[in-house]
């Protein structure tokens, strides 16, 4: 379980948020909603623990994330808002080495197979920087297919994709679900994931 307890995040002089409350269980996908500037990217760099709250605590399975440190790192895969991939390596190079870093050593075979479902069959070898945006998307999310962590935190994760890959993105999102999986999202979409429990976060 993945709680928040009576967050608050302050940025300069100004209160972005405050009293957040949240209770999410295995099964389930949060999605948090609200205007620019109401800090939703800012909850979930707290969630992985990037930033710390001005007030409050977040809690993994009952105790603060702080002292669990990697027992809660190992748990969870984060994809922030930018795609995070490196113009100057080839998209299989890219997923492998974001994949080893977050601590998934992946074979050639695993991320060709794993960039060949997400619709970049035969663009593997080809350098990131003369993708669209969104085929650089699809590069980051890739990742979700190789990870094995029960937490996903994703921010804004459909951003710049297409309605075939919206739809398969959400697809990836719903299985992660049913094999007992937790999703926190920020999206301006709506989510369309049969018999997900969806639990709506809104920030003023």
């Amino acid at each position: 379980m993945l709680q928040g307890i009576n967050l608050a995040c302050v940025r300069g002089d100004r209160e972005l948020f405050k009293d957040v409350n949240f209770s999410l269980e295995t099964g389930s996908l949060m999605q948090v909603r609200g205007p620019n500037g109401s800090g939703k990217t800012s909850l979930l760099r707290m969630l992985c623990g990037l930033s710390s709250p001005a007030a409050g605590e977040i809690r993994w399975h009952g105790e603060a994330i702080r002292p669990l440190n990697e027992d809660y790192f190992a748990a969870m895969t984060y994809i922030g808002h930018l795609s995070g991939t490196k113009d100057d390596l080839t998209v299989i190079e890219n997923l492998r080495i974001s994949s080893a870093l977050s601590g998934f050593e992946i074979s050639s075979d695993q991320a060709s197979e794993a960039l060949e479902y997400i619709g970049l069959g035969g663009r593997e070898h080809l350098l990131v920087k003369v993708l669209s945006q969104g085929q650089r998307r699809r590069v980051a999310l890739a990742r979700l297919l190789t990870c094995k962590t029960p937490l996903w935190i994703l921010d804004e994760p459909l951003v710049a994709l297409d309605v075939t890959a919206v739809k398969l993105i959400q697809g990836v999102l719903e299985q992660h679900l049913q094999q007992n999986g937790m999703i926190v999202m920020t999206t301006h979409q709506e989510i369309d994931i049969a018999a997900a429990s969806i639990v709506q976060l809104h920030l003023a």
